[in-house]
Protein backbone atom coordinates (compact mmCIF):
# COMPACT_ATOMS: atom_id res chain seq x y z
CA UNK A 1 0.00 0.00 0.00
CA UNK A 2 2.56 2.45 1.02
CA UNK A 3 6.33 2.44 -0.09
CA UNK A 4 7.75 1.77 3.84
CA UNK A 5 10.61 -0.46 3.87
CA UNK A 6 11.73 -2.15 6.70
CA UNK A 7 14.08 0.14 7.95
CA UNK A 8 10.95 2.72 8.11
CA UNK A 9 9.40 0.44 9.98
CA UNK A 10 12.43 0.05 12.77
CA UNK A 11 12.27 3.34 12.78
CA UNK A 12 8.63 3.87 13.68
CA UNK A 13 8.21 0.45 15.99
CA UNK A 14 11.46 2.31 18.34
CA UNK A 15 9.33 5.64 18.38
CA UNK A 16 5.93 3.99 19.20
CA UNK A 17 7.94 2.06 21.84
CA UNK A 18 9.46 5.81 23.16
CA UNK A 19 5.91 7.41 23.44
CA UNK A 20 3.54 4.80 24.01
CA UNK A 21 5.16 2.81 26.33
CA UNK A 22 6.18 -1.03 26.56
CA UNK A 23 3.09 -2.26 28.60
CA UNK A 24 0.13 -0.44 25.84
CA UNK A 25 2.66 -1.22 23.31
CA UNK A 26 1.14 -4.70 22.03
CA UNK A 27 -3.00 -3.44 22.70
CA UNK A 28 -2.08 -0.68 20.33
CA UNK A 29 -0.56 -2.81 17.53
CA UNK A 30 -3.25 -5.42 17.92
CA UNK A 31 -5.86 -2.52 17.43
CA UNK A 32 -3.67 -1.12 14.44
CA UNK A 33 -4.18 -4.13 13.15
CA UNK A 34 -7.59 -4.71 13.45
CA UNK A 35 -8.51 -1.57 11.98
CA UNK A 36 -5.90 -1.50 9.46
CA UNK A 37 -7.97 -5.00 8.28
CA UNK A 38 -11.08 -3.59 8.41
CA UNK A 39 -9.76 -0.52 6.22
CA UNK A 40 -8.44 -3.50 3.79
CA UNK A 41 -12.19 -4.85 3.87
CA UNK A 42 -13.78 -1.85 3.72
CA UNK A 43 -11.72 -0.87 0.00
CA UNK A 44 -12.16 -4.17 -1.13
CA UNK A 45 -15.93 -4.01 -0.92
CA UNK A 46 -15.67 -0.37 -2.88
CA UNK A 47 -13.96 -1.51 -5.48
CA UNK A 48 -16.10 -4.56 -5.71
CA UNK A 49 -19.03 -2.26 -5.85
CA UNK A 50 -17.70 -0.28 -8.40
CA UNK A 51 -16.83 -2.99 -10.34
CA UNK A 52 -20.61 -4.34 -10.08
CA UNK A 53 -21.64 -0.62 -11.28
CA UNK A 54 -19.61 -0.91 -14.53
CA UNK A 55 -20.15 -4.09 -15.27
CA UNK A 56 -24.15 -3.57 -14.86
CA UNK A 57 -23.79 -0.12 -17.08
CA UNK A 58 -21.97 -2.32 -19.49
CA UNK A 59 -24.52 -5.15 -19.45
CA UNK A 60 -27.50 -2.10 -19.71
CA UNK A 61 -25.56 -0.81 -22.78
CA UNK A 62 -25.38 -4.24 -24.31
CA UNK A 63 -29.01 -5.13 -23.91
CA UNK A 64 -30.39 -1.70 -25.15
CA UNK A 65 -27.68 -2.24 -28.60
CA UNK A 66 -29.25 -5.77 -28.79
CA UNK A 67 -32.96 -4.39 -28.43
CA UNK A 68 -32.49 -1.24 -31.22
CA UNK A 69 -30.86 -4.28 -33.40
CA UNK A 70 -33.87 -6.70 -32.72
CA UNK A 71 -35.98 -3.92 -33.84
CA UNK A 72 -34.25 -3.07 -36.71
CA UNK A 73 -34.55 -6.56 -37.73
CA UNK A 74 -38.24 -6.66 -37.27
CA UNK A 75 -39.10 -3.36 -38.87
CA UNK A 76 -37.03 -4.99 -41.74
CA UNK A 77 -39.11 -8.06 -41.71
CA UNK A 78 -42.10 -6.32 -41.56
CA UNK A 79 -41.73 -4.22 -44.35
CA UNK A 80 -40.52 -7.24 -46.48
CA UNK A 81 -43.71 -9.35 -45.93
CA UNK A 82 -45.56 -6.29 -46.54
CA UNK A 83 -44.00 -6.24 -50.14
CA UNK A 84 -44.22 -9.90 -50.58
CA UNK A 85 -47.85 -9.57 -49.41
CA UNK A 86 -48.54 -6.74 -51.94
CA UNK A 87 -47.14 -8.55 -54.64
CA UNK A 88 -48.92 -11.79 -53.79
CA UNK A 89 -52.20 -9.70 -53.98
CA UNK A 90 -51.28 -7.92 -57.40
CA UNK A 91 -50.49 -10.99 -59.14
CA UNK A 92 -53.57 -13.22 -57.89
CA UNK A 93 -55.64 -10.57 -59.35
CA UNK A 94 -53.84 -10.57 -62.42
CA UNK A 95 -54.12 -14.54 -62.91
CA UNK A 96 -57.88 -14.35 -61.97
CA UNK A 97 -58.37 -11.32 -64.33
CA UNK A 98 -56.17 -13.85 -66.51
CA UNK A 99 -58.18 -17.01 -65.85
CA UNK A 100 -61.60 -15.09 -66.66
CA UNK A 101 -60.63 -13.53 -69.39
CA UNK A 102 -59.51 -17.07 -70.81
CA UNK A 103 -62.52 -18.93 -69.95
CA UNK A 104 -64.94 -15.91 -71.10
CA UNK A 105 -66.15 -14.91 -67.85
CA UNK A 106 -67.41 -11.47 -67.49
CA UNK A 107 -65.30 -9.59 -64.78
CA UNK A 108 -68.27 -8.66 -63.08
CA UNK A 109 -69.91 -12.07 -63.23
CA UNK A 110 -66.86 -14.04 -61.82
CA UNK A 111 -67.16 -11.84 -58.44
CA UNK A 112 -70.78 -12.40 -58.06
CA UNK A 113 -71.57 -16.35 -58.89
CA UNK A 114 -72.37 -18.88 -56.59
CA UNK A 115 -70.71 -21.58 -55.60
CA UNK A 116 -72.22 -24.48 -57.49
CA UNK A 117 -73.30 -26.88 -55.37
CA UNK A 118 -71.99 -30.54 -54.91
CA UNK A 119 -74.06 -33.19 -55.83
CA UNK A 120 -76.10 -34.92 -53.19
CA UNK A 121 -75.29 -38.78 -52.22
CA UNK A 122 -78.27 -41.14 -52.01
CA UNK A 123 -78.82 -42.38 -48.93
CA UNK A 124 -77.69 -45.59 -47.63
CA UNK A 125 -80.67 -48.08 -46.34
CA UNK A 126 -80.25 -48.98 -42.89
Amino acid sequence: MFDIGFSELLVIGLVALIVIGPERLPRVARTLGILAGRLQRYVADVKADINREVELDELRKMKDSVTQAASGIENSVQSELNSVQTELSRTESELNAAVNSSIGVPEAASTSAPAPEAPKLPEKAA
